[in-house]
């Protein structure tokens, strides 16, 4: 592996696409994972994500103590894709192929790049709602450039998206902790305590909320630990990716109950405000909106590089390529950018429960892939992955594996009578008083069916096979 005064003589822009990674390029500890992860969640939508638990009627302390539950089991499907990485040195998207094959894995690519535009258009409404708070512009001139500066981010790539979530960490516990300080010293936050009785139905939908937070990452938390050096340790990567994302999003979910108990409608009403207003003068209130921006700005960040990702993945499925040129890559990152800011333009002003009902509902979509994904690459394939098979439709992992995609569609359906959605609410959901459990039933179901019936069917190769091209670097 080239030295770091090599490394720091690399282009600026990032070059790599959906190939390997070679060893030659590989670099950086797992407390990079941890720094960015951390830094991605010490963000505004994350104290959005915490408030609606209060919001839709649960205790502030129940709250707080089911997000936490949610987030660690939901972080550790998240980081067991991010051990992945450095091992692969591959998106996780295209390493998902030797689960659904190279056509069959553009069915789940097609909803995660639906994910992606959802978090990155939500994002970007209070994002430039604070800067536009910042620059005294109209909130619309804050979206457009708030735009910009992601996809100027998202377009120099991976070295920089992780200084941004460096500096996000920093920042976001500097702001938030001062708010969460704040928040005691502003309000009788004893009095909003353990008000309420425990209610098993609305404890379970903070539950869901922590744990559809952390498994959205999924399918591209190991973008991020794909240029770990290949001896990196697993455990090193997963505890790393584990211990940012869970903290940085308790934190702010935590934050984000105390808020919605002490403050009740006025924060439904104006999120971005109502954090301003608590800061208190002006010039820090200031400062909290630079906050909000920066924690935006890293994940607003991961969201389009992961849009790339994904419609990358897509489109060579078909046409049979690894790589695309520097200016077609910034092409596809600055496409998906417009298209998320247009969505962010013509958002409802319904914003909080519009915002819950797309995160259970991804949760829904995506239980099933990741209990697939994880199935099969540490219980069937046990990390053995023919790299070179999975850019061609003819080789080992074929273009459809029915296995895999009837399995998902099995997990999807089957969640469908425990769903406590807005538009439909399930006959079992009812049973239990309202109570969403869909998402541990699309996990445990899901692989249930896949790991007998993938026993039989898969193939997995004797030991990894990397392209010819890339020496093999001891573990």
């Amino acid at each position: 592996m080239k030295d770091h005064q090599t490394l720091g003589a690399a282009p600026a822009v990032e070059r790599r696409t959906i190939d390997v990674i070679p060893d030659a390029e590989r670099h950086g500890t797992p407390r990079s994972q941890f720094t960015l992860w951390f830094g991605a969640n010490m963000q505004i939508t994350a104290i959005v994500d915490g408030a609606l638990a209060v919001v839709f009627g649960a205790d502030a302390l129940w709250a707080i103590i089911a997000l936490l539950i949610g987030n660690v089991l939901g972080g550790a499907v998240m980081a067991l894709h991010s051990a992945q990485g450095p091992r692969l040195g591959l998106p996780q998207m295209i390493s998902s192929r030797a689960q659904f094959g190279v056509l069959g894995a553009v069915l789940p690519l097609v909803l995660v790049v639906l994910m992606y535009l959802g978090f990155a258009a939500t994002g970007s409404v209070l994002a430039g709602q604070a800067l536009a708070r910042v620059l005294h512009l109209p909130t619309t001139a804050g979206i457009l450039l708030f735009g910009v500066l992601t996809a100027i981010v998202a377009v120099t790539g991976y070295r920089l998206i992780h200084s941004v979530g460096r500096i996000a960490t920093v920042v976001g516990i500097a702001g938030l902790g001062y708010l969460l300080v704040k928040v005691f010293t502003t309000y009788d936050v004893g009095a909003v305590i353990g008000a309420k009785p425990f209610e098993v139905p609305t404890f379970l939908l903070a539950v869901g909320l922590g744990a559809a937070w952390q498994l959205t990452f999924g399918p591209y938390v190991a973008d991020y630990s794909r240029y770990l050096p290949r001896s990196t340790s697993e455990r090193a990567t997963f505890w790393g990716t584990f211990l940012g994302s869970v903290i940085g999003s308790q934190w702010a979910m935590s934050l984000g109950a105390l808020i919605a108990a002490v403050s009740g409608a006025v924060f439904v009403g104006d999120q971005v405000g109502f954090v301003g207003e608590l800061a208190g003068p002006a010039a820090i209130a200031l400062l909290i909106y630079l906050v909000i921006v920066v924690g935006k700005l890293t994940v607003n960040t991961l969201n389009a590089y992961g849009g790339f990702m994904c419609l990358l993945t897509t489109v060579t499925a078909f046409n049979g390529r690894s790589r695309v040129s520097p200016v077609v890559r910034a092409l596809y990152i600055v496409g998906f950018t417009a298209v998320s800011i247009a969505v962010a333009l013509l958002a409802s002003a319904d914003f909080l429960d519009n915002f819950k009902n797309f995160v259970l509902a991804l949760l829904m979509v995506f239980t099933p892939w990741s209990a697939i994904n994880l199935t099969d690459y540490y219980l069937i394939s046990k990390e053995r992955v023919d790299i070179p098979a999975l850019y061609d439709p003819a080789g080992r992992y074929g273009r459809w594996n029915m296995t895999a995609l009837v399995s998902y569609a099995f997990g999807v359906v089957i969640q469908i009578p425990f769903l406590a959605q807005k538009l439909y609410t399930g006959p079992i959901t009812e049973l239990l008083g309202g109570a969403d459990i869909s998402w541990i039933v699309g996990l445990v179901a899901t692989a249930a069916l896949y790991y007998p019936w993938a026993r039989r069917t898969s193939k997995p190769p004797v030991e990894m096979i990397y392209p010819s091209s890339e020496p093999v670097q001891a573990r």
